[in-house]
């Protein structure tokens, strides 16, 4: 199945009937019936359930819009064969496929797996997609669009990416851009965990996923790597990345586009952590070991382990291994003692001692830790972590202005909050006032009944990305699980 349709860029920067019966008087986003990329029963019976019950009717119509928008919009490929189906979902706003963005996208609908046919395959397809092209390059964090797809490869981006100069070297008719994201590995991770925990198949732990698996693990030991050798000299690094010019002078991005030293990133000590060259936003890390990213590795790693140890008893034995050494390290190089807020988990760090604290609104964070799985919220370090970055104090990145406050980054400016970043607030709550503050934040800032990546604090007409699927599935997420455990708050 391939459809070409017309920009939803364009469509979801209108207004369109009819509003919303709330004060925000939000549009219907959803595209025209035959502009749809991909159909789900199930999602359709989720929208009229949920929709049909919610009190404020702004959040009706944000969910209506939002919860959908994955396969309303971006499913631009799906192929369904008798060797199994492969789903091409670009991020939204660009035509290439991330394994991170993939994830958080489809997530969403996690909970339809066991009787959804529609969205089984779909996320068949994605396993399948990045089994693929992961075991071909595992240091990529976007792909082009497989060859059978007939869609052109993607050559256009905020910045120009063709004097790139990357290492291991990158076929740019597969992979889109080479920027080495520990998450982005995470995630293939946890696509695959959370569809064989929903429907019990086994049968997506193929040859070609075993293949992504192996060379997944082989990058995770070259990243744990030291700087130097025993005799104190640098050794040869197996990954680097250098985007010759600076920041694009017509570009929104102001974070780092490549790590220091040549592309290398800055000096580490082996500890048991494992490297990540860009974080979630695809900026650079300040010091290799990224904590979040760490934690979520941790976690996937153990779960991978625990499906696949009939299959490949070794594999997982290597899997566990990495997860408790993981584990052990952030318990004794990712935590410090902050004089206002106690005991808290870094940011990043390098294995020497030295630390960055601070967070960035997209998970993995520091603030998603408990959403992650790797603590529960009631942790002490992590509630002390929670409260230094949901505050000016303890975050650089928590701005607050005359309209609205959140978590930013500093992929864009300091006066941008990330309505991403305020749904994982909510996720890690369980504080009534402190949630409906939070939900209150997002209608304010969905100016089309959406959510944009950034938004001015100061000015919610000034947005980065008139619509954001990742940031769409991610709302539609949180919601259901508040109808699960906050109902009152949502339902009469």
């Amino acid at each position: 199945m391939h459809k070409h349709i017309p920009s939803y860029t364009e469509y979801a920067g209108g207004r369109h009937e009819p509003a919303s019966k709330g004060p925000y008087k939000l549009p219907f986003q959803r595209p025209p019936d035959h502009q749809r990329t991909y159909y789900s029963a199930g999602v359709e019976d989720v929208i009229s359930s949920m929709t049909s019950r919610m009190r404020d009717k702004d959040l009706a119509r944000m969910f209506e819009n939002c919860f959908p928008n994955t396969v309303d919009t971006t499913v631009k490929w799906f192929c369904d064969s008798k060797e199994g189906p492969v789903s091409f979902i670009t991020a939204g706003d660009m035509d290439a496929a991330w394994l991170r963005d993939n994830l958080w996208q489809i997530k969403a609908y996690e909970s339809l797996l066991p009787y959804d046919l529609a969205i089984r395959k779909l996320w068949q397809g994605v396993i399948n997609f990045f089994s693929c092209y992961l075991a071909q390059a595992p240091y990529t964090n976007s792909f082009q669009p497989p060859k059978a797809s007939d869609l052109e490869c993607v050559s256009d981006h905020v910045v120009s990416m063709s004097d790139d100069v990357v290492h291991p070297p990158i076929d740019p008719t597969l992979s889109f851009e080479g920027k080495y994201a520990l998450d982005s590995l995470s995630c293939f991770l946890k696509t695959t965990n959370i569809y064989v925990q929903q429907t019990n198949d086994t049968s997506i732990l193929n040859r070609q996923w075993y293949r992504a698996l192996n060379a997944l693990l082989e990058v995770l030991d070259e990243q744990s790597q030291s700087t130097f050798d025993e005799s104190g000299r640098v050794q040869e690094p197996a990954y680097s990345f250098e985007r010759p010019t600076t920041i694009s002078s017509d570009s929104v991005y102001n974070g780092p586009d490549q790590p220091p030293n040549s592309g290398t990133g800055n000096p580490v000590k082996r500890c048991g952590l494992v490297k990540s060259a860009f974080r979630a936003s695809d900026d650079a890390t300040i010091f290799p070991y990224h904590i979040p990213a760490n934690a979520m590795l941790e976690v996937e790693l153990k779960r991978t382990a625990e499906h696949i140890r009939t299959f490949a008893p070794s594999l997982a034995t290597k899997c566990l291994s990495i997860s408790r050494r993981i584990a052990e390290a952030i318990c004794s190089y990712g935590t410090t003692t902050h004089p206002v807020f106690g005991k808290v988990f870094a940011y990043e760090v390098d294995g020497y001692g030295s630390q960055v604290l601070m967070d960035d609104a997209s998970p993995p964070s520091l603030l998603s830790l408990p959403y992650l799985g790797f603590v529960k919220a009631s942790d002490t370090i992590y509630q002390n972590t929670r409260r230094m970055v949901l505050c000016r104090e303890g975050n650089p990145y928590y701005v607050v202005g005359g309209e609205l406050e959140g978590q930013g980054s500093p992929h864009i400016d300091l006066e941008t909050m990330w309505p991403i970043g305020t749904i994982m607030q909510i996720r890690t709550s369980s504080d009534d006032e402190e949630i409906l503050r939070c939900l209150a934040i997002l209608k304010k800032s969905s100016t089309f009944g959406l959510m944009h990546e950034g938004v001015n604090v100061n000015d919610t007409t000034k947005f980065l990305r008139t619509w954001y699927a990742w940031g769409n599935s991610a709302f539609g997420e949180m919601i259901l699980d508040l109808s699960q455990r906050k109902a009152h708050l949502l339902f009469d």
